[in-house]
């Protein structure tokens, strides 16, 4: 039992001469390890709670638009711009309220709504939807110019026809016919070919013209003339006259 006991007792000794050299550290570790734990489940916490927030105030918002009441529903996304502004319910209520102060005349708030999607959504499709009614907005005031710069901001390909098609509105408007043309059939080329908007994009390009010519006809190629052949070798001369008799 002696020896048993000297065993333990040195044990003892090396415990606290390691924990007295590496107490301190490892103590530090498991402090920092358990605030990361509580910080991050305050964080969980804190975000569910503004996302809850957020999501109430987008509801007031989408019940105010189906109601056209334009004062209220600009008065809850003044709320969710203000305080939720990173949380995805603020990008897609500012949507709905400009589409509702664009149908009840007031352009600028629409545009202010549009500008608050590019500069703040976190989701590129948003911002994509937001420069395409932004450039319509901007079409309607007949500012051509910056409805262009607008739609030549990086997109998806699955906004090519619509971008497109914009764009051939706003210079057939702007009297551009021949780049308002090359639009349009820049337009057909991207469309759905079962499209249903396929048939109303065809009449507005033929109603300019029709599609442009891809390039000048080129003349066509002068066909290389054959090789002369040989001359055929003389036939044999006729046999001489058989001999008088």
């Amino acid at each position: 039992m002696a020896v048993y006991d000297l065993e333990e007792q040195d044990q003892l000794e090396d415990l606290k001469a390691w924990w007295a050299l590496w107490g301190n550290l490892v103590t530090g570790i498991v402090v920092a390890i358990a605030v990361g734990v509580v910080g991050f489940q305050a964080w969980r916490w804190w975000q569910h709670n503004q996302v809850e927030k957020a999501s109430v105030l987008y509801s007031t918002v989408s019940g105010a638009v189906r109601a056209n009441d334009a004062a209220k529903a600009k008065d809850a996304m003044d709320q969710l711009a203000d305080k939720f502004a990173r949380t995805g319910y603020a990008p897609r209520a500012a949507l709905l309220v400009a589409k509702l102060l664009f149908d009840s005349g007031d352009k600028a708030g629409a545009k202010a709504q549009f500008a608050f999607v590019i500069d703040r959504a976190g989701d590129e499709e948003l911002k994509q939807i937001a420069r395409y009614r932004l450039a319509e907005v901007l079409f309607d005031d007949k500012a051509y110019d910056d409805a262009l710069r607008t739609l030549d901001a990086r997109h998806d390909e699955a906004f090519d026809a619509l971008y497109a098609d914009l764009r051939g509105d706003i210079l057939a408007a702007a009297g551009r016919t021949a780049d308002a043309r090359t639009a349009y059939q820049v337009a057909l080329t991207k469309l759905d070919p079962k499209s249903p908007y396929r048939p109303y994009l065809q009449v507005k390009l033929d109603a300019l013209g029709g599609p442009l010519e891809a390039a000048a006809a080129a003349p066509a190629p002068v066909p290389a003339q054959p090789a002369p052949t040989a001359a055929a070798p003389a036939t044999s001369a006729a046999p001489a006259a058989a001999p008088a008799k």
